[in-house]
C-alpha cells in the first residue's frame, strides 16, 4: 500500500521505495505515479482518468518523498517554484569514508554523459557542465559509515551521488559512483527527507518530512 506523507485539494506526497520508478517505465515494477492515481481513484471514488502532474523525480535507487499536483495550476505554480528554487530540499545519506569536514559546502561542475548514464563532477567549470551545489552535515557514523543531512541547492541529474564521490565519500551501495560494493536489488542508501516550500494556492507554509535514514544501521 502507498503511504502518503501530505495531502490537500492541491497537492499529494508519498514515499518512493527505493527500486520504484517515479513513472512508469517498461518490465519495471508498479511506478508511484500509478499507486498514487489508484489511491485517489479509490478514496474518492473518482470515474475515469485521474489527473497527477509530476512536478519532480528521484532516481531508481534513492528513496523518499515524491511531490505531485492534484491540479493543473498546482503544477505549473510548483514547476515555477522549483526552478526558481523556492523549495527546499533536504536528504539524507549513510556514505563510505569520513568527510573531511563535520560540515561544508560542495561545488561542482556537472557534466552529463548520457549513453552511460553517468555525471561526472569537476572542480573546475569544462565545456557542456552546469554548477552544482550542496550543504552537508554529519549526523553520526557507525565504523567507516557516515550519516549526512544534505541540503540541496540545485537539481542536477545523480547531483548528490556526483558530489559526494567526488569528495571521496560514495554513497553506500551506489557501486556506479564508486561505493567498495553493490547492495541487494540495486538499493542506495540516500533519501529524500524533506520538501518545505510556500503552498503554491493558500501561500501558507508547507514543511514535509519522512523519517530518514538514521536507524539503517
Amino acid at each position: 500500500m502507498v503511504k502518503i506523507l501530505f495531502e490537500d485539494n492541491h497537492l499529494i506526497a508519498a514515499f518512493k521505495q527505493s527500486g520504484q520508478t517515479v513513472q512508469p517505465e517498461p518490465n519495471k515494477p508498479i511506478a508511484l505515479e500509478d499507486e498514487v492515481k489508484a489511491y485517489i481513484k479509490t478514496k474518492y471514488n473518482k470515474e475515469g482518468a485521474v489527473f497527477l502532474g509530476v512536478i519532480h523525480r528521484l532516481d531508481m535507487p534513492v528513496s523518499g518523498l515524491v511531490l505531485f499536483a492534484r491540479t493543473s495550476k498546482a503544477l505549473a505554480r510548483m514547476n515555477e517554484k522549483f526552478h526558481d528554487r523556492e523549495v527546499n530540499k533536504e536528504y539524507e545519506a549513510w556514505v563510505e569514508n569520513k568527510p573531511p569536514m563535520a560540515d561544508g559546502m560542495l561545488i561542482h561542475y556537472l557534466k552529463r554523459d548520457e549513453n552511460k548514464n553517468f555525471t561526472k563532477a569537476f572542480s573546475s567549470e569544462v565545456k557542456d557542465s552546469l554548477k552544482a551545489q550542496l550543504g552537508y552535515k554529519v549526523i553520526k557514523n557507525i565504523g567507516s559509515k557516515y550519516l549526512l543531512r544534505i541540503k540541496l541547492y540545485t537539481g542536477r541529474k545523480h547531483q548528490i551521488r556526483a558530489q559526494l564521490s567526488a569528495m571521496g565519500c560514495p554513497i553506500v551501495g551506489d557501486y556506479k559512483y564508486g561505493a567498495s560494493a553493490p547492495l541487494k536489488n540495486g538499493v542506495i542508501l540516500l533519501q529524500s527527507c524533506e520538501l518545505s516550500f510556500i503552498h503554491p494556492v493558500k501561500e501558507e507554509p508547507v514543511s514535509i518530512q519522512t523519517e530518514g535514514l538514521g536507524k539503517f544501521f
